[in-house]
């Protein structure tokens, strides 16, 4: 009994840091949803959740996060990035991380654009780079976050009914 409350703990605990991460780049969310949904489905001995529903959350998984990369890396190739934009990018996500809610928000793009700039001494140039590098974190949260939301809701409608 005791061991069953630990492991369901586990569980919720690896899908509540999992959405989290849906939105901190730092977290792999997802994955970390997915690990807390099998360990859910394998506590009740996948009568709730099946063995299918498993392999296409798995499936989804995956896809999310195949996206999110390529979400990323075509918003930021396409608007023509240089490599000191994508690694300016990578810096600014990460002091993001560690500066709060608006630095998530802005240091992917300032970080960009500093790259950008390091390179080509072209202000609006870097301002574009900065502005699709943004857009595709947005559009890859907003779709991380969509997934996370999914899986979750269905995990627990699929406890509840």
């Amino acid at each position: 009994m005791i061991m069953t409350i630990a492991l369901w703990i586990i569980a919720v605990l690896l899908m509540l840091i999992g959405l989290v991460g849906s939105v901190l780049p730092a977290l792999p969310g997802t994955p970390l949803i997915f690990c807390g949904v099998l360990l859910g489905a394998w506590i009740n001995n996948f009568q709730d959740i099946s063995v299918f529903t498993i392999v296409i959350m798995g499936i989804v998984t995956l896809v999310s996060v195949l996206f999110d990369y390529a979400i990323s890396g075509v918003t930021v190739k396409k608007a023509g990035a240089s490599a000191l934009g994508v690694i300016g990018a990578v810096i600014g996500t990460i002091a993001g991380v560690f500066s709060g809610l608006w630095g998530l928000l802005w240091m992917p793009l300032v970080g960009a654009a500093i790259g950008e700039f390091i390179t080509h001494s072209n202000l609006l140039r870097a301002g574009k780079i900065g502005a699709a590098t943004w857009l595709g974190l947005i559009i890859s949260t907003a779709m991380k976050l969509g997934v996370a939301l999914v899986m979750i809701g269905y995990f627990v409608l699929a406890l509840i009914f």
